[in-house]
């Protein structure tokens, strides 16, 4: 009898794609007398991206075409129904055509999302994008809308007004035809040729693998049988981060259940990313599988799922961003012992298992669950060891201050505490003989112009090791007085910060300061104890763009505070 391997669960789960209508083209003549709705996310506003519109509305009115209106305004901070509001205010207007700017960063996913919208309201958009963000805009698209007319010009910050003019022209001929051709013709301007998921993820959910490889009775002998040709699938099929993979059978997802009295189509997250899909426990509990986690980590990461929920966390714009951070987890309280997550010397290094699948495991549901797949359908333009995994814990023996599930709760609740954050900048200070010189040195290192921080004042974490914990309590400081130090000597000159780096968000009282902060209240500034003696602290710089640190406590179904791991077994 022919062997064969037991089904693998596709870590994706099910994409339900849609296919919209495109709105009606209308034409060449209707044009002239109808009116053109020009939309400007706010990045024209920077570098001569405005030659963009200006060489459109240049074209346009070479052909007698000269009712324009424009209308200037962010996409930060909207989620898909505010997009959607936002497109239906535009199209009050009764635009004949629309014309969207600008792609290239980190507004192209929610500008696609606006861009669906507006076709969708029956007006025919073409959306202008570039480098990196076109991979992105072409991902919500085929994911979101199955199709769209999105042009891409071949610009970037330095551009000069010529170099742009010369790529709008390269492209006008498709901007025009797809705002006046219909049928046929009007699909292939809106086809879009992506690079991945061209088939889309079964309705059963699972993987083809296992009808598609032969199995030989005399190699499933060989211990880890056929894991580098499922691996390479999973590499191939991008829905693995490029290390080793569990494979996700049946089996192997049941057992990692065993802790999880949730069900498995909870909803933890709302609709996010390229995908526009939600995550749901079963969508955690894959990710668990294929990382490495034990079944007794699926309570600490439902609470990660739940508190990256937030909408103070932004996670929408998080998982697309070309920042280099990751989603940074710091569990604190008793079950973190339990589950063996560390705090300890190197807990941010390799050989603490638990602190390495759970955070893995975090960024794979982003990944496979959001298709926010780095080098297709990502922002980042470098990225870092932060976005494989990103989890540590607090050590109350090491503590030298409450540590945070006792500044939210108490010492036996444990939390988690997630931050979308670079990864941890070194401080080095073996010579210092008191918490007052030390302070100075971790003060000194806690911004730079580019970091985040300088243009959007946020959270950070400072990470003191045992050593330097002692030395600052040992010199009196309190964990506020630490925090009031930090917001209050930690800024920027404002003629540094001015015309570079990127465009500031700052709150309204903001607006004439001198100098600059990079924190908006000493509560900004997180403390913690770990890692090993010695003199090398560290800092955690945020994305902080519309972004918090969300804390949110490990709870069982109905609400009731866990006080150990085993209250979860089945």
């Amino acid at each position: 009898m022919a062997l064969q391997f037991h089904s693998i669960l596709d870590p994706r789960g099910y994409q339900e794609r849609r296919k919209i209508t495109l709105a009606t083209r209308v034409s060449l003549e209707e044009l002239k007398t109808g009116k053109i709705l020009f939309y400007n996310n706010t990045k024209l506003g920077f570098c001569n991206y405005y030659t963009v519109f200006d060489r459109i509305k240049e074209h346009l009115r070479e052909l007698g075409i000269e009712n324009f209106v424009e209308y200037t305004e962010t996409v930060r901070g909207k989620d898909a129904g505010k997009l959607k509001e936002y497109a239906q205010m535009l199209a009050k207007e009764k635009p004949s055509a629309a014309i969207v700017a600008f792609g290239d960063m980190g507004t192209s996913s929610s500008t696609t999302v606006l861009s669906i919208a507006l076709e969708e309201l029956g007006i025919p958009t073409v959306y202008m994008t570039a480098p990196p963000g076109t991979g992105i805009t072409e991902g919500v698209g085929v994911y979101r809308a199955g199709h769209l007319c999105l042009c891409s010009v071949d610009i970037y910050q330095a551009s000069t007004v010529e170099e742009i003019e010369a790529e709008v022209d390269k492209k006008w001929d498709y901007i025009i035809r797809s705002l006046t051709t219909n049928g046929k013709d009007l699909e292939e301007l809106a086809r879009i040729d992506f690079k991945m998921d061209k088939i889309p993820p079964r309705e059963d959910g699972l993987l083809p693998l296992s009808e598609n490889l032969s199995v030989e009775e005399e190699k499933l002998l060989e211990p880890g049988a056929y894991l580098e040709e499922i691996n390479d699938f999973f590499n191939q099929e991008h829905i693995s981060d490029g290390l080793p993979i569990i494979p996700p059978t049946k089996a192997r997802y049941e057992r990692m259940m065993e802790y999880c009295p949730f069900p498995e189509d909870m909803v933890l997250c709302s609709a996010s990313g390229p995908s526009g899909k939600e995550v749901t426990v079963k969508d955690v509990a894959i990710a668990a599988v294929m990382a490495g986690c034990k079944p007794n980590a699926m309570p600490v990461l439902i609470a990660v799922f739940k508190a990256l929920n937030s909408p103070l966390y932004n996670l929408n714009q998080s998982v697309t961003t070309s920042h280099p951070g990751g989603n940074m987890v710091i569990v604190s309280g008793p079950i973190a012992r339990e589950l063996g997550i560390s705090g300890r010397q190197g807990c941010q290094g390799p050989g603490y298992p638990a602190n390495a699948t759970i955070g893995r495991a975090v960024n794979l549901v982003i990944m496979n669950i959001f298709r926010s797949v780095p080098g297709i359908c990502d922002l980042d333009c470098i990225a870092s060891q932060a976005e494989f995994t990103y989890c540590f814990a607090e050590e109350p023996d090491l503590a030298q201050w409450n540590m945070i599930n006792e500044d939210h709760f108490d010492s036996e609740t444990t939390t988690v505490y997630v931050l979308k954050a670079e990864p941890i900048h070194d401080i080095i200070d073996f010579l210092s003989l008191d918490g007052h010189d030390l302070l100075d040195t971790i003060t000194h290192c806690c911004t730079t112009l580019g970091s985040n921080n300088a243009y959007m004042p946020g959270p950070l974490v400072v990470c003191l090791t045992p050593d330097h914990g002692m030395m600052l309590k040992k010199s009196g400081y309190t964990k506020e007085m630490i925090q009031e130090h930090i917001h209050t000597y930690v800024y920027h000159e404002v003629p540094m910060v001015r015309n570079r780096g990127l465009v500031p968000v700052r709150p309204a009282s903001f607006a004439n300061r001198h100098p600059m902060p990079v924190t908006r209240t000493p509560k900004d500034v997180e403390v913690v104890v770990i890692g090993g003696r010695g003199g090398h602290s560290g800092v955690i710089l945020p994305w902080a763009l519309h972004s918090e640190g969300i804390v949110e406590p490990v709870a069982l179904p109905d609400g009731t505070i866990a006080k150990s791991i085993e209250e979860f077994k089945k």
